[in-house]
Parts: structure tokens; C-alpha cells; sequence
């Protein structure tokens, strides 16, 4: 431990022109899905069919083409093996997949097509919560949204984009709502040695959508926090305690309600809820 003392919170500076950039994302996200010129241009059926799950699991458009047959449009954005994107790759944007590598291959695909090439800061923004709301922006311009299972996937999502998209540096920008969660992203963060920022809530609960997690989740990723240098203490409520009480009695159908010091030992995630059950 150092002697010198590190403030726990430095405020960043905002940048105006990104906040109207991804705004202007959102708004065309939430209306569409994806533009259309992106492709599936491969010989190889076994890639072809494992990508063409994926964008049609995530909801965007795309083209089936020929690899033979000329592109549509010189900006189409094609996806292929790392042989066939090097055979062709004057041609359109071409992004180079294997089936080990599918999902970061279509993160560099939708990078392509919201016309980003090029990263200086990827940032992230976390609506905490039993199911987490993760979104993720490249220089302000909105890449991705996901609603997560649970606060335990959020690093590893996290990591599995930065591994994806390139860029010089990243921001993980987190709500300050649901506080003994938000304080298990954060530190689960810093022991990653991201660069963690909280981030004001209050201003994020404009309009209609305030309760979906991931529209959430692209308005906190708007905003300049608070920078977060230590570790948090889990410190949770009585009220908080009981609510894991009353999730262990759903969870068994009523015929359990964990103690109060396994309500404790699962808010510290020393156990998980099937674990403290089992107890």
C-alpha cells in the first residue's frame, strides 16, 4: 500500500458532440434493426450456416451471396474465411471469421456498418440489476446492446467485445442504481484493471423506456461519472437481505427460506442461491 492517499472520485470531461452522436444511435437503433448491406460471402457451408444463425439470432439483415458473384454495392460489408477475405479483400469491407471466432466477427461486421473503422475510446455503459443492461459505443457512436443473465457475465461480456472491436482505450461507465449489485460489477471491474467511472441514474430515467435495462444501460454510457479507484466493502441493507430471503423462498416454491447469515454469505457471493438452498 502506497503512503500517498488516492482520491476515490475524479470527475472526466464530457464531450457534447459524442453525447448528440449516440443519442442519434439510439434513436436509429431503437427504430431499426440494422442497414442492409452486410453479407455472408463464403464457400465454406459449415462457417456460413454458424454466422447466418448468429445475425439471425441478433436480429440484423443480411445477404446470402455467391463468394463467386460480384457485390452489390462497393460499401457492402462481407463476412468469410481469413483465406477468402485475403483472396478478395479489395473488395467492399471484408471481415474474416472462423467458427471459433463467430461472435467477434459480427462485432467487427456491426462496427463496419455504423461506418466506425477506426476506435479511439470503446465504452461501456451498465444499468446494474439481477439481469444487467450492458451497452458499448465506439468515439460515441452505439455498437451494441445486451441484457445479460446475471451481474457474474458483465466482465466477461465486457472482455469478449474489447477482444472484438479494436481500439486505444476503454471506459466501463456504471449506474449507481441497485447499490449492493452496482458494487459487485464495480469491483469484479477494478480487479480486471478496467477503468471504472458511477454514473448519476437520476439523469437516465427520462421517458417511456426508463425501464428497459438496456436503453438504460446506453444512456448511462452517455454520461461522465465519477472516476472509481478502490474496492467497495459489500455492506448490504437488512432490506436487502431480506429480499435474497424472499428469492430463496421462490426459488424453492416456498418450502425454504434461507437464514440470515446465508442471505449474508449469498450477498457476498461466497455462495450462489442454489448453493445457500443446498446448505
Amino acid at each position: 500500500m502506497t503512503s500517498e492517499k488516492v482520491p476515490p472520485y475524479t470527475a472526466r470531461r464530457d464531450h457534447p458532440e459524442r453525447h448528440q452522436n449516440a443519442q442519434t444511435s439510439l434513436n436509429l437503433l431503437c427504430c431499426c434493426t440494422s442497414v442492409a448491406r452486410l453479407a455472408v460471402r463464403t464457400t465454406d457451408f459449415r462457417l456460413a450456416f454458424q454466422l447466418m444463425q448468429t445475425l439471425k439470432q441478433r436480429g440484423i439483415k443480411f445477404d446470402l451471396l455467391d463468394y463467386h458473384a460480384p457485390l452489390p454495392y462497393g460499401d457492402t460489408v462481407w463476412m468469410a474465411t481469413e483465406l477468402e477475405t485475403s483472396e478478395r479483400g479489395n473488395e467492399g469491407l471484408a471481415v474474416a471469421a472462423t467458427i471459433e471466432s463467430i461472435d467477434g466477427a459480427v462485432e467487427r461486421a456491426i462496427q463496419h456498418l455504423r461506418g466506425v473503422h477506426q476506435i479511439h475510446e470503446l465504452t461501456f455503459g451498465v444499468d446494474p440489476g439481477p439481469r444487467p443492461g450492458v451497452a458499448w459505443m465506439g468515439d460515441g457512436v452505439l455498437l451494441g446492446m445486451a441484457q445479460l443473465e446475471s451481474v457474474g457475465d458483465v466482465v466477461g461480456h465486457i472482455r469478449s467485445i474489447e477482444k472484438a472491436v479494436h481500439h486505444a482505450s476503454t471506459v466501463i461507465r456504471i449506474g449507481d442504481g441497485a447499490p449492493l449489485l452496482r458494487d459487485h460489477i464495480i469491483n469484479e471491474c477494478l480487479a480486471e484493471g478496467l477503468l471504472v467511472e458511477q454514473v448519476d441514474e437520476a439523469k437516465t430515467s427520462k421517458g417511456l423506456l426508463r425501464h428497459n435495462h438496456v436503453v438504460s444501460a446506453v444512456r448511462i454510457a452517455l454520461l461522465v461519472g465519477l472516476r472509481v479507484w478502490e474496492q467497495r466493502s459489500i455492506s448490504p441493507t437488512m432490506g436487502e437481505l431480506k429480499e435474497i430471503q424472499r428469492q430463496s423462498r421462490k426459488l424453492s416454491q416456498g418450502r425454504i427460506t434461507i437464514s440470515t447469515k446465508l442471505a449474508l454469505a449469498v450477498a457476498r457471493r461466497e455462495l450462489n442461491l442454489h448453493e445457500a438452498l443446498a446448505s
